[in-house]
């Protein structure tokens, strides 16, 4: 049978097939023409937007993106082809992150149009009710186009919805025009959002915050400036005084949290896969852990040590920067009083020697996959980061540029670095921007972005991954990076086929 696509499917229809879309009632039970009549169908309507986040094609998968950089490996094939971008050998005819990541943005994107043209029709909805919820879609629309422009480049431009023979016909908008309505929907939920609101949904600062971060990605430094001091004019954020427990269940909507991708713990699947996937097996709590990812000695090499002195070869694990045994797991270290990898092992881990730490649990017992620790999609060391780059590639205030870096290695209770000497060169801070940046945000999913809008992927790659045994596993790029080609996912085979108006990235 012919398999209809995302992208012509779901501009198409409404409420009536509830569980490719809303995934509340059952279709039987569910009309447009029955749905829109009080309020509570509007806050179902635009948690359905919410919901598509949490697939792992979106954000669902968190740090895990990092198996496609230098920073870590992913053993397990059916768990989203990470593994493949990482080494350059993804094709057009993949599934999982090629096709799912179109599907399920424009999944997203079909529920914020549906839900904007039809929220006016409920009477009984407030008008400052209204501003809100239509702020949360444009914010919602502008994050899935987010996603799909750094994946695919100039991708189709859809704001309403259109019936299947239109989507059929669709063709390539330019990047320039997508980049341009994701800052259009960005403008409009800042006119909308409040600056509070309850956790998990967009606020004022996510949509400033998010906004920055689109600027960034295209090198617009005087907006990323210009955004990054509208966030500070909030004076709502600011770091967290420790690091390990940023990314603690018992802190979650911390200082730092500008988005956060929220999960709860229950009976209905709610929860956020990361301590099934991330943390090793521990018989003790009954967890089977995979660590489907895993962190690479390429990323471990990168953490220096605390006061800047060569790393003693017999002892490679003392004295270093505090945020390496807070983010991975490594050999001789301890994991709800269990040493690694003797008492505790994983799946990949048992590959490359090492496991992931930032984002599991350890204190308290997670069953399955229900984990409630929220993922912070966008947080304030990053948005400092951001600011400190900008300056640095405005070449203005360099000193300054590194004061904020300082802040980042100094002003936590347990990370205490030496101090970066602010007397720098534009090209030396730009290096000590970079590394800082791998470092503070390492398995948050962000170095993939990063590597592709600083254009270094030619200068990383070929690179090795390492066993924990020192013997070899996989070659990432082994045929070096193009960054024409390898900088962009290409169109899935499935949608080109069903609408021959999409031309096909370079390379594929």
């Amino acid at each position: 049978m012919k398999r209809l696509t995302i992208l012509a499917l779901s501009l198409t229809l409404g409420f009536s097939s509830c569980e490719s879309y809303l995934d509340i009632l059952p279709d039987d039970q569910i009309t447009s023409e029955t749905f829109w009549t009080s309020p509570s169908d509007a806050k179902m309507a635009i948690n359905g937007v919410y919901n598509v986040l949490r697939n792992n094609y979106t954000y669902g998968y968190g740090g895990g993106y990092d198996a496609c950089t230098p920073n870590a490996y992913q053993w397990a094939y059916w768990e989203g082809k990470q593994m493949q971008v990482g080494a350059g050998t993804i094709t057009s005819t993949d599934e999982y992150i090629v096709l799912y990541r179109w599907e399920y943005c424009y999944q997203g994107i079909y529920r914020a149009n549906y839900f904007l043209e039809n929220v006016d029709r409920i009477a009984s909805l407030s008008d400052s009710e209204k501003k809100v919820m239509k702020g949360e879609a444009h914010f919602l629309r502008a994050v899935f186009y987010d996603l799909l422009a750094k994946s695919y480049g100039g991708v189709p431009l859809v704001t309403k919805t259109i019936t299947s023979g239109e989507a059929r016909e669709l063709k390539r908008a330019s990047i320039e025009e997508i980049w341009a309505q994701v800052h259009a929907d960005y403008d409009e939920a800042i006119a909308n959002l409040p600056q509070d609101a309850e956790a998990g949904r967009a606020t004022l600062g996510a949509a400033l915050g998010m906004k920055m971060k689109a600027y960034l990605y295209n090198s617009q430094w005087d907006k990323v400036l210009e955004y990054c001091n509208k966030i500070d004019e909030l004076k709502k954020y600011s770091l967290y005084p420790s690091y390990y427990g940023l990314f603690q269940y018992e802190n979650e909507g911390n200082s730092e949290t500008l988005f956060a991708l929220s999960f709860m713990a229950g009976d209905f699947s709610q929860g956020s896969i990361f301590d099934r996937y991330w943390q090793p097996q521990n018989l003790k709590y009954g967890i089977d852990g995979s660590n489907s990812t895993a962190p690479t000695q390429l990323l471990v090499d990168a953490y220096e040590t605390v006061d800047g002195s060569p790393i003693d070869p017999l002892n490679p694990y003392e004295n270093r920067d505090p945020r390496l045994d807070f983010t991975i797991l490594r050999p001789g270290a301890y994991f709800q009083g269990q040493l690694y990898p003797v008492e505790i092992k994983n799946h990949t881990g048992q590959k490359v020697g090492f496991a992931i730490r930032k984002y599991t649990i350890e204190t308290m017992q997670v069953v399955g996959t229900q984990s409630p620790l929220d993922f912070m999609i966008l947080r304030y060391g990053d948005v400092l980061l951001c600011k400190a780059e900008a300056m640095i590639e405005l070449n203005q205030q360099i000193s300054s540029a590194i004061d904020i870096i300082n802040s980042i290695r100094t002003g936590r209770n347990d990370v205490k670095l030496t101090a970066i000497n602010q007397e720098l060169s534009q090209d030396d801070a730009r290096k000590v921007l970079r590394k800082e940046r791998r470092i503070e945000l390492a398995l948050e999913g962000q170095y993939w972005d990063d590597i592709k809008r600083w254009k270094i992927g030619p200068d990383i790659y070929p690179c090795n991954v390492i066993g924990g045994q020192g013997e070899f596993i996989q070659t990432k790029f082994a045929n070096g990076y193009k960054l024409d080609k390898d900088n962009l996912l290409p169109l899935p085979d499935s949608e080109i086929s069903l609408n021959p108006g999409l031309t096909q990235n370079p390379g594929y």
